[in-house]
This record gives structure tokens, C-alpha cells and sequence, in this order.
């Protein structure tokens, strides 16, 4: 089956024009001002007047989740449900063994679960904890197609590393040329201070963001800048949301040092005003890092146009209000997280290319072609190429939609954008050469992703 999209202005991360573009079995066979209808078994669109996009690339989700309140809303079926809808055709997701577990063991083991899903998908996989097999197990990862590796510097009575283990994993994945990505908070302050408040009997969603201050993460980003310095280890700083942050990524990439940041809509666009009200109200917006200042969202943003930060990802793992409740008493029992896969492109695309915080091809980089670099997917992924996978949207730049949990497709009762209004949407998704989604509707749920190896 070939299709034939016809007339659309295509927009790369580089430029922007029209043309044509011709897809055969799962690639992109040709890209051309004026392809004529010569083949048989062909189904051609018109997409006068939409931009084309490569599909969007999600570099951190958490899907299917476990937690002391049972598993996150979405499973790799409704989570990849709701990517493809909103624009998003790969994800990479996170691969968190037990301890004493071998990572390719927990790797086996999260394959399986990711089998529903709708879209490819890759994983990090996150060490969490030190052992003399660490550094074969690492290179065993990297062998099955696994090059980037999550390390957490905050939960240290769980999934948390100390410093001095921090540098030995560091070490190891430098050593094999994967990259780490890191969760940056000083787990010893946020532990001491959220102990602080509970034992003040300050037990309110409205002293979680307290309890996890800009410093928190700031201090944090500065430490593991210069572990991964002395480890000659390349990073990926994920969720970053405080300005202070900035200024240590921007002086390590000045100076040359492998360091990539990412940031997510929530940091852009909510603030901690949304900590202000009752527990229903304000439990959706425990996550973490926590929502901050208006002056942080802006810094952000400049960051983004800057080239300081170089993806958008989301962090997506909702949460329903009953889970959330388990919490209700004590703030730090509350599962932390929210949804956003959804909604990514659209928010992005709203609050950013149409108010001109960003261009549209610098908007492209960000949800797309720059995670596919950054990941060992380019240009298989995020590219509009000849040989490309076939993984396309199609953008209605007028379609305007109010976000809402009655209407959205995460499989949760609650939504941290609720009431955003946004303008812009996919029409069509074509992910490995089939139609997926046709006028914003999920037409083909046959079609299962794969699992990407990344060289």
C-alpha cells in the first residue's frame, strides 16, 4: 500500500516548503514538488493548506508505572492511544530494575510490557545501585541497542544513588559511549525538609513545591555537571525548571562539555499558584520537580529559542484523583506525576511558535528531530527524508480545541491543562507507512510499535 500525501508545506527542522511526499511499505520513497499518480494500490491525500511534521519523538515517559498507589493511569496501550492522537509517534520510556535485578533481565521483563503499545518505542534504563557487574551489564545494554542510562540523584531510600556511586556509573557509561540521563535534585535536603513540614504537621499539596526549592534542583544540576566532567560522561539533564539551573548548563556547554537539557510543557506554562486551593484541586499538580515561579516559565522559554535546552519531553505518568489520595493526610505520600504526551505538540505549537516565543522549524527540533539526534534515532526518526521511516503528521494549523478531562484520551480523570485552549492539531498521523489517525480519530489500533535499537 503506498499513500500519497499531496500539497502540504513540509517543515523540517531547517527549513520549510512544499511539496509532495510519496510513502512505500514503511519509508518515505520520495519527496518532489509535483508526484504524479502512477502507482497502483495508492491512497492519496490532499493536504492543502497543513503542515507536515515528522512524527513527534516523546524522550521521557513513564508508562505503566508501579507505585505504593498501584500502577500509573496509562499502560503502553492508552498511553501510546493518547501520543498518536496528539502527534507523538516514538516514545522512549524508562526500564527500572529491582535491586539485585540484572538490567537485561528488567530490560526482558519491560519488553513485554510494552508489547501494546501503539507506536516504536526505545527505553533508558536506570541503575540503582552500584555493583561490580554494573560496568558489564552496561555494555550488555548498550549491545542490545540501550545507549542511554537514568540516573536519579533524589529518592536515595529507593531508586536513588549517592555520590559516590553516582560518579562509578558515570564512569562506566562514559567509558562505553552511552550517555546518562539524570533526574537533578539534592536527595539529602529534600528529604530533610519534607521531614521538616510533616513534622510541623504541614501536610498540604501546598508544601510540596516548599519542600523542594530552586536550589534543590539548581545545586544539583552544578554537582552532576561536574561528576560527569570528571567522568568524561556526556548528560542529559531531564525535567530541568528552575532558572538557576541555567547558568551552570549554559557555562559547561560553552566550554564544550557534552551537556543536554530538556524541559517539559508543565514548566513552561503552570505555575505554583496551582498549589493554592483543596486537595482535589491541587494533588494533580504534585510532581517533580514541582511547578515554580512565573519568572522561571520565562527563562525557560528564552532557553529553548537560545538553544540552552534542546528537547521538549513530558515526564508523562498520570495519576487519578483516587490515587492521588493516598496522600491525603501527608503530601509526601502523594504519587507524583501528571499526563501531558497528549497535548505536547499542541501546547508547544500554541504557546510557542503562534506567539512567537519560537519559529516552527525551531519548534520541529525541539519535538522531534533534536531527541532523535540526541537518542541515536536521526534520521531514521525525526527526519522528512528519502529512507526515512514513514512517520508523519499532518497539521491542521487552525483546528482550535479546549483541553479537557472529559475529552482527553490519557486514561485518567484529571488533567493539569485543563481549560487551556489550544490552537492546532494533527488531522492525519501516519506512523511506519499506515494511517493511524484520521481527522483526529484513532482509525487503526492493529498495527503494534517495535522496539527501537539505537547504535
Amino acid at each position: 500500500m503506498n499513500i500519497l500525501l499531496k500539497n502540504g508545506i513540509i517543515v523540517t527542522a531547517e527549513k520549510s516548503f512544499q511539496s509532495d511526499i510519496l510513502i512505500s511499505g514503511d519509508k518515505i520513497s520520495e519527496i518532489s514538488k509535483s508526484i504524479s499518480n502512477t502507482y497502483e494500490d495508492i491512497e492519496i491525500i490532499d493536504v492543502r493548506g497543513a503542515y507536515i511534521f515528522p512524527g513527534g519523538i516523546d524522550p521521557h515517559v513513564h508508562m505503566h508505572l508501579p507505585s505504593p498507589a498501584g500502577y500509573s493511569a496509562d499502560d503502553f496501550y492508552t498511553g501510546s492511544k493518547a501520543a498518536l492522537i496528539g502527534g507523538t509517534t516514538t516514545i522512549i520510556d524508562f526500564v527500572t530494575p529491582q535491586k539485585g535485578q540484572a538490567l537485561i533481565d528488567a530490560i526482558t521483563q519491560r519488553k513485554e510490557e510494552a508489547k501494546s503499545s501503539l507506536i516504536d518505542y526505545s527505553f533508558h534504563v536506570s541503575p540503582v545501585e552500584w555493583r561490580k557487574s554494573l560496568a558489564n551489564e552496561i555494555k550488555a545494554c548498550i549491545a542490545e541497542g540501550i545507549t542511554s542510562f537514568k540516573i536519579y540523584m533524589a529518592y536515595l531510600d529507593t531508586i536513588g544513588l549517592q555520590e559516590g556511586d553516582l560518579l562509578r556509573v558515570m564512569k562506566a557509561v562514559g567509558d562505553s559511549g552511552g550517555m546518562v540521563t539524570i533526574h537533578c535534585e539534592l536527595g539529602k535536603e529534600v528529604d530533610r525538609l519534607r521531614k521538616e513540614f510533616i513534622d510541623n504537621g504541614r501536610t498540604s499539596p501546598k508544601y510540596h513545591p516548599l519542600s523542594r526549592p530552586n536550589y534543590v534542583e539548581s545545586e544539583a544540576v552544578k554537582k552532576a555537571i561536574n561528576i560527569a566532567k570528571e567522568a568524561d560522561c556526556s548528560i542529559y539533564i531531564v525535567h530541568v525548571s528552575a532558572k538557576e539551573s541555567l547558568k551552570h548548563i549554559r557555562k559547561a556547554q560553552s566550554k564544550g562539555q557534552k551537556v543536554f537539557a530538556e524541559t517539559c510543557p508543565q514548566y513552561l506554562l503552570l505555575d505554583d499558584s496551582k498549589y493554592i486551593g483543596g486537595f482535589n484541586e491541587t494533588a494533580p499538580f504534585v510532581l517533580s520537580p514541582p511547578l515554580r515561579k512565573n519568572e522561571d516559565n520565562e527563562a525557560l522559554w528564552q532557553a529553548l529559542a537560545d538553544g540552552t535546552i534542546q528537547t521538549v519531553g513530558t515526564d508523562h505518568c498520570p495519576f487519578t484523583i483516587d490515587q492521588k489520595k493516598l496522600g491525603v493526610n501527608d503530601f509526601t505520600k502523594i504519587p507524583n506525576g501528571a499526563g501531558g504526551v497528549e497535548h505536547r505538540l499542541a501546547l508547544i505549537y500554541t504557546y510557542g511558535v503562534l506567539t512567537g516565543r519560537i519559529n516552527i522549524n525551531r519548534y520541529v527540533d525541539l519535538v522531534s528531530t533534536e531527541p532523535a539526534k540526541i537518542f541515536g534515532l536521526y534520521p531514521q526518526k525525526g527526519a522528512i527524508q528519502v529512507g526515512s521511516d514513514a512517520d508523519l503528521v499532518v497539521w491542521n494549523p487552525g483546528k482550535e480545541n479546549i483541553i479537557s478531562a472529559q475529552t482527553h484520551h490519557q486514561n485518567c480523570d484529571c488533567n493539569i491543562y485543563e481549560g487551556f485552549k489550544t490552537r492546532g492539531a494533527a488531522e492525519y498521523v501516519i506512523v511506519g507507512g499506515k494511517l493511524a489517525i484520521e481527522n483526529g480519530e484513532l482509525i487503526n489500533s492493529e498495527k503494534r510499535g517495535k522496539f527501537l535499537k539505537r547504535p
